[in-house]
């Protein structure tokens, strides 16, 4: 594959240019909440790389000759000599320059956040998440786009999908429905609806139930 990295050398650098912007936006969307501009991969991509540039450029400020000659090893005749040479070393070095050093920044990013409350970022990104995550247990109809309704219990065995995937919802246990959206009651064969929320106008959550009563 002409693609492919040809050596170890290449690989490192690979890994030097993405994992440590990686690592730090993995830890802010962790700590801060996913943030909705960057659901877009080669975007997130970017970002990574140019957080990774702005680590590798404060590393190489501070500690840039050391670091140099530690690869290099003793003898200075390989890039990665010193690597093999002491891989113990090596390894807690990389720990806390690709893992620990990048998370921190998303750390003081989030703690800063909770500060200032008009800047703090919600971990529900959007109203679907929102309205799964703080309710319980409800009846949920929905109209899709064709104008039917279908609707059916949202409980314990459910499911609705999070940001940032595509927004999907199963429901354990269908019901029949008017052409109004009125519930008529329980499909007892049914085992389970699934719906996209891209084929969805309306939805409708009913607590605790359709004329009260539960599934």
């Amino acid at each position: 594959m002409p693609n492919t990295p040809s050596s170890v050398l290449q690989v490192a650098l690979l890994i030097l240019f993405v994992l440590p912007g990686a690592v730090y936006q993995l830890a802010r969307d962790r700590l801060t909440g996913p943030v909705p501009g960057e659901r877009v991969l080669g975007e997130r991509v970017l970002r990574a790389v140019v957080a990774s540039i702005v680590l590798n450029g404060v590393y190489a400020a501070a500690a840039g000759p050391w670091l140099l000659e530690f690869a290099r090893g003793e003898e200075g005749h390989s890039w990665l000599a010193g690597i093999s040479e002491r891989p113990r070393t090596s390894g807690i070095l990389a720990l806390l320059l690709l893992v620990v050093v990048p998370a921190l920044p998303a750390g003081g990013e989030a703690w800063w956040s909770r500060r200032r409350k008009s800047v703090e970022r919600v971990a529900t990104p959007g109203a679907w998440d929102h309205m799964f995550r703080t309710h319980g247990s409800c009846f949920v109809r929905l109209r899709l786009r064709d104008g039917a309704w279908v609707g059916g219990w949202f409980g314990p065995s459910s499911y609705a999908s999070a940001y940032p995937q595509d927004q999907e919802l199963f429901l354990e246990r269908a019901w029949r429905m008017d052409t109004d959206g009125t519930p008529l009651g329980r499909i007892e064969s049914s085992r389970g609806l699934y719906i996209r929320a891209a084929d969805v106008d309306v939805v409708e959550l009913m607590s605790p139930g359709p004329r009260g009563g539960r599934t």
